[in-house]
């Protein structure tokens, strides 16, 4: 995130190091790497950690926490060098992104800490932040090169020493502390400083949290949230630890991970939620990812007051009202190709059991009977599958079924890209009379419900299998029933259903239970770890793309742009009705503003166009009110 900053006039932030400058309490992994030297030293990482926290919450003293870790720790030059590594790898994410802005505006950002400047002055200079402007103690070394103690004439050394450093800075205008520890409070509390934030990202006090006051201190969870308070010019894009995700229905750790490691503020929910649970839910929600079960609907649309991006972390977004989503200019994006293997192999599995009874001789094993018969009982070599829809799966089933030995033939309304052998069938009762198998996998529109009922089941070849992988309200239950009963079909897999349990404490009632050579599966199709797991991290990475950068690419509604990371530039995302005149309203503004743009893009479809402007430099406030206000805007964002 990297762009070009200038605020002069702005107050001067200074920034406390342990915990918020780093990830990390320097001390507490000085000591963690004593002991990996030397085990014998692992109770000095609990005594220096235990130090730590009593004296950051204000228990004891920080001159005698401080002088007593250094003590016991008595480390040489050359473990302080061990450290600067460490640290310089685990500065806090949201400062080291946001590392243009210490560059650009020397003197404004000063570091504070009760540790030393053996090991912050290196660190800090990573992003650019001279030894002038750190504040921080010195360690008192002996002739052998091991510290012994802390300089005492430093006022950084003694309880209240962060105050009295700031206030002999002689700083004018407003100054700004930011830290964790009850110490940086006190810099605020005493006077020294204008306003406070108590910054969260790394650790959270109770006790400094609960002193937030909402006035003139505030909770920050992250460095850009900081930055967009205090009106640094150029730095309007909204914080991402202010922008909320809410993830329903058990989606992959991995595509929360994704989330939370880029600094969004993360709700997730196990199951699925109706519509007035969703309504209450959604409210104040930026992004919202969800699969199967919940569905997205007008009603909840017109609660969803901030929402930008919707995720359906599965195949299809039937559940989801699209055409709502377009007028409120909300993208959507789903996960079309990730669990195509695992859906695959399921339908191969279930063919070979139905071919051989494998389902009702499992029944009997258990009741007891032995039923040791090759009757009914056949290889799928040389017979033929018929595939319903041929798209991501149906197209890579059919790879996999003739590597089974099985002839392919195929029907979809859509010219498609015919793989290995398969053959195409114009007419979808041709392809019924000679199918010994068929495997359904359309998408679920509307008009799709009941498209496979009674009369596509008597065009099928008397004793063939039937398996549904796709979606529940295709097939007309009543009439697969009847099928079975009446030994039209010799058997039947069926993994989705017009009515499913919401949950998994749920029962599940139908008109299939019971039936015999009848598979029945809980909509598991995609549900392997591997399928999860890549559409967690598939979705999660389009969600993200357009969050970071705007990118649309695989959105199932938006025009689809795709388009690198920001970078040493600023980038407006502007959404709006598809209209004559957006486009030159934007560049009216550009130009009364005198915005260099470096990069632009227009995209359109039916109803929407989408444009994306980069430009070389900061921006007033003003420029973003008048790019809001154009007329038939949907969304706009600005992002560094």
């Amino acid at each position: 995130m990297n762009a070009s900053f200038s605020a002069p006039n702005h107050a001067t932030l200074v920034l406390d190091f342990d915990s918020t400058f780093t990830q990390v309490e320097a001390l507490d992994v000085l000591a963690e790497l004593l002991s990996a030297a030397d085990p014998a030293r692992q109770a000095d990482v609990a005594g220096i950690k235990a130090l730590t926290d009593q004296a950051m919450s204000g228990e004891i003293s920080f001159a005698d926490a401080l002088q007593r870790r250094v003590q016991i720790l008595k480390p040489t030059r050359e473990d302080i060098a061990s450290l600067i590594e460490v640290l310089k790898g685990r500065i806090t994410a949201s400062i080291e992104r946001n590392k243009a802005v210490f560059t650009a505006n020397p003197g404004k950002f000063r570091i504070i800490s009760g540790g030393f400047h053996e090991f912050i002055d290196p660190v800090v200079a990573e992003l650019g932040i001279e030894a002038e402007y750190v504040l921080a103690n010195r360690l008192l070394f002996n002739a052998d090169g091991v510290a012994t103690g802390v300089d005492q004439a430093n006022s950084l050394s003694q309880d209240g020493g962060k105050i009295a450093a700031v206030r002999q800075l002689g700083l004018s205008g407003d100054i700004v502390m930011i830290g964790d520890g009850w110490t940086d409070y006190e810099v605020y509390q005493g006077g020294a400083a204008t306003r406070f934030y108590a910054f969260t990202e790394n650790v959270a006090r109770p006790r400094v949290v609960g002193a937030v006051d909402g006035v003139s201190t505030h909770v920050a969870a992250s460095f850009d949230e900081v930055l967009h308070a205090e009106g640094y010019e150029g730095r309007y894009s909204f914080p991402r630890s202010m922008l909320k995700v809410l993830l329903l229905e058990n989606i992959h750790p991995d595509g929360i991970r994704a989330f939370r490691e880029e600094g969004y503020d993360v709700t997730t929910v196990k199951g699925a939620l109706d519509e007035d649970a969703l309504i209450e839910a959604i409210q104040g929600v930026h992004v919202l990812g969800l699969r199967s079960k919940t569905n997205l609907t007008k009603k909840v649309l017109d609660h969803a007051d901030k929402l930008m991006a919707v995720g359906a972390f599965c195949i299809g977004t039937n559940q989801i009202d699209l055409k709502g989503c377009s007028e409120k200019g909300i993208a959507v994006f789903n996960a079309p190709y990730s669990n195509t293997r695992s859906v695959v192999e399921m339908v191969m599995g279930l063919t070979v059991m139905l071919t051989r009874s494998i389902p009702d001789k499992s029944v009997a094993m258990h009741q007891g009977k032995w039923d040791k018969s090759a009757t009914g009982a056949h290889e799928v070599r040389g017979k033929t599958l018929g595939i319903i829809g041929y798209g991501a799966i149906g197209s890579q089933l059919s790879i996999l079924a003739e590597a089974f030995g099985m002839r392919v033939i195929y029907y979809d309304l859509a010219e498609k890209l015919t793989l290995g052998n398969a053959r195409r069938y114009r007419s979808l009762d041709a392809m019924l009379a000679e199918a010994d198998v068929v495997s359904l996998h359309v998408d679920g529109r509307p008009e799709n419900k009941n498209m496979f009922g009674a009369a596509q089941f008597a065009r099928m070849k008397d004793n063939a299998l039937f398996i549904n992988l796709s979606r529940g309200h295709v097939v007309d239950i009543d009439a697969l029933a009847k099928a079975l009963d009446s030994s039209k079909l010799y058997g039947a897999a069926v993994d989705v259903f017009p009515e499913e349990p919401r949950t998994n404490d749920d029962p599940f009632e139908s008109k299939l239970m019971g039936l015999k050579n009848l598979i029945l599966t809980p909509h598991i199709g995609g549900s392997t770890e591997e399928a999860q797991e890549a559409i967690g991290q598939f979705a999660s990475e389009r969600l993200l793309n357009f969050l970071n950068r705007g990118d649309t690419t695989f959105s199932v509604n938006m025009p689809h742009v795709q388009l690198s990371e920001v970078q040493g530039r600023h980038r407006f995302l502007h959404l709006h009705q598809n209209v004559p005149g957006v486009m030159a309203a934007i560049n009216a503004i550009m130009a009364k503003y005198d915005l260099n743009v470096l990069a632009q893009h227009l995209k359109t479809n039916e109803s929407l166009g989408y444009v994306i402007v980069d430009v070389d430099r900061g921006y007033p406030k003003e420029a973003l009110e008048e790019l809001k206000a154009v007329g038939g805007t949907l969304k706009f964002r600005s992002l560094i």
